[in-house]
C-alpha cells in the first residue's frame, strides 16, 4: 500500500476574520478524506518555515468543536509574514531549504492561504517544483478583505469585512446626525488600488439616513475642487455630510492623494499616509464648518464579532474545496469562488491556473462607479449585498468572546 504523506499550510499577508476559516476547511477537508498521515502548519508563513518553526495542527485540532472555534477566530492562527520569495535562479540556496523540508517530511502538498503576494509564493514555489520535476502539489486558496484578487467572484474575508465597513457608517451617522451644527465627517477604508471595501460603505443607507453621501474610488480620478463642489452641494441639503473615501485615490494623472514621496514596503508598495486626513486639512481651509476624519485603518479586518455567516460558511467550503483539488492531482491552481445566480445566491468552487492570479488585481469595473465618481451604482450593491448577510453564532466568557490559544504567536520560545 502506498504511503498517504503528509502536508503542510501556510498563512500570509494581511488578517481577515476568515482566514481561520478557510484554515479550518482545510484541515476538515483533510479529516473527512483521511488523505494525509499528518497535517503541518508554518508559523509565520514561509519566513518562518524558513527559520525552522512549525506546528503539528494534527495533534491540536482533533474534535468538531476544536476546529469550529478555529472557524470563528479572527485574523491568522498561523501567524503571518511579509515576505517577498526571490525567484530560485535568483536564491537557489532558499528553495533548497523549503524542498528539503518537504521531502525529509514527506509533505506531498502545500496549502498557501493569502492574497496577491502570497499567490506570487504559490507560483514560485509551483515553479520551482515543475523546474526540478518533483511531485509536490501546490495550491493557492485565496484570501483578502480587498477583494481584488481575479479569476474568482469575491475573496473569503472580504464579505465580513464589507459587513463591518457598512455597520460602522450606520453608527457614525448616528452619531454625527445628533448634533444640531453643519459637519463633514470623512471616513477613510483601506484600498489601495481597488475600491471594493470602501464601495461597500453603501450597504449603510437606509429609509432615514443616505450616510455615505459621497464615495471615492481609487478607480475613478480623484479632483480635489470637484470634491469641495460634492460637498458644497450636499451641504444644501443637510447640514451632517458623511464621506466614503478609499485610502488610495488618486488625481487623473495616478498620483495618490496621500502617498509619502519615497516610502515603500517589502513588495515596493508606496506607503501612503492618510488620504482623510489630508482631505480634512483641504476642506478645513475650503469651508466654515466642523471637518473631522475617521481611519478604520486595522479594525475592518478582523472584526468577528460582525462576521458575515456567508463569508464564514464559503470559507470553509473553499478550504475543503482545496483538498479535494489536491486529490485530484491538481497543482499551480486557486481555489475559485464562481458565482452562479443572485436570486437565489449561490457560488461554485472551481480551481484556475495561478499564473493568471499572482501579482494581478481585479479592480472594480468603471461601470459600478456613477458618471461623476463619486457613488457606486445598483450594479454594485446587487453584487454586494449578499456577501454580508447571516450572523455568526459566538462563544463568551467574562463578557469577550472566545477565541483560539495564539500563545505559539506571541512568546519568544518556537514551537515545533
Amino acid at each position: 500500500m502506498l504511503s498517504k504523506g503528509n502536508c503542510i499550510i501556510g498563512q500570509s499577508g494581511g488578517p481577515t476574520v476568515a482566514i481561520n476559516a478557510s484554515l479550518s476547511g482545510v484541515l476538515q477537508g483533510i479529516i473527512e478524506s483521511d488523505a494525509y498521515n499528518s497535517v503541518y502548519g508554518m508559523v509565520h508563513g514561509i519566513e518562518g518555515l524558513l527559520q525552522g518553526s512549525y506546528l503539528n495542527l494534527s495533534e491540536q485540532f482533533k474534535t468538531k468543536e476544536s476546529l469550529d472555534k478555529l472557524a470563528i477566530t479572527p485574523s491568522m492562527y498561523l501567524g503571518s509574514c511579509r515576505f517577498k520569495l526571490p525567484h530560485y535562479e535568483v536564491a537557489p540556496e532558499i528553495y533548497e531549504i523549503l524542498f528539503n523540508f518537504f521531502t525529509s517530511n514527506d509533505i506531498r502538498t502545500v496549502f498557501y492561504i493569502g492574497g496577491n503576494d502570497s499567490m506570487d509564493t504559490v507560483v514560485k514555489l509551483s515553479s520551482y517544483a515543475k523546474a526540478n520535476n518533483l511531485s509536490i502539489n501546490i495550491i493557492g486558496v485565496p484570501k483578502t478583505i480587498d477583494n481584488d484578487l481575479p479569476m474568482t467572484d469575491h475573496t473569503p474575508g472580504f464579505g465580513s469585512a464589507a459587513k463591518f465597513v457598512a455597520t460602522t457608517m450606520l453608527e457614525i451617522a448616528h452619531d454625527t446626525y445628533i448634533y444640531n451644527i453643519p459637519s463633514v465627517t470623512i471616513v477613510e477604508i483601506m484600498g489601495r488600488n481597488a475600491g471594493w471595501l470602501t464601495a461597500s460603505s453603501a450597504l449603510a443607507r437606509t429609509s432615514y439616513s443616505n450616510a455615505p453621501d459621497l464615495i471615492y474610488l481609487p478607480e475613478a480620478p480623484f479632483c480635489l475642487d470637484s470634491f469641495v463642489e460634492d460637498v458644497k452641494r450636499i451641504q444644501q441639503q443637510r447640514k451632517n455630510v458623511i464621506v466614503a473615501v478609499s485610502e488610495g485615490i488618486k488625481d487623473k494623472d495616478g498620483n495618490y492623494i496621500s502617498a509619502t514621496s519615497t516610502a515603500v514596503d517589502a513588495f515596493g508598495h508606496k506607503q501612503l499616509c492618510g488620504a482623510g486626513k489630508t482631505l480634512e486639512n483641504y476642506l478645513k481651509d475650503k469651508l466654515g464648518c466642523k471637518v473631522r476624519s475617521v481611519e478604520l485603518n486595522v479594525l475592518q479586518r478582523s472584526a468577528s464579532h460582525i462576521a458575515s455567516k456567508t463569508d464564514i460558511d464559503e470559507s470553509i467550503m473553499i478550504g475543503k474545496a482545496a483538498v479535494k483539488s489536491a486529490l485530484e492531482g491538481k497543482t499551480a491552481q486557486m481555489v475559485c469562488y464562481h458565482r452562479m445566480s443572485n436570486a437565489p445566491y449561490y457560488v461554485d468552487v472551481v480551481s484556475h491556473a495561478i499564473e493568471d492570479i499572482a501579482n494581478k488585481e481585479k479592480v472594480v469595473p468603471r461601470m459600478w462607479i456613477n458618471e461623476a465618481g463619486n457613488d457606486v451604482t445598483e450594479d454594485m450593491l446587487t453584487y454586494l449585498r449578499p456577501l454580508i448577510e447571516g450572523e455568526t453564532v459566538m462563544g463568551y466568557a467574562n463578557g469577550v468572546p472566545v477565541y483560539c490559544d495564539i500563545t505559539h504567536l506571541h512568546t519568544k520560545t518556537e514551537q515545533k
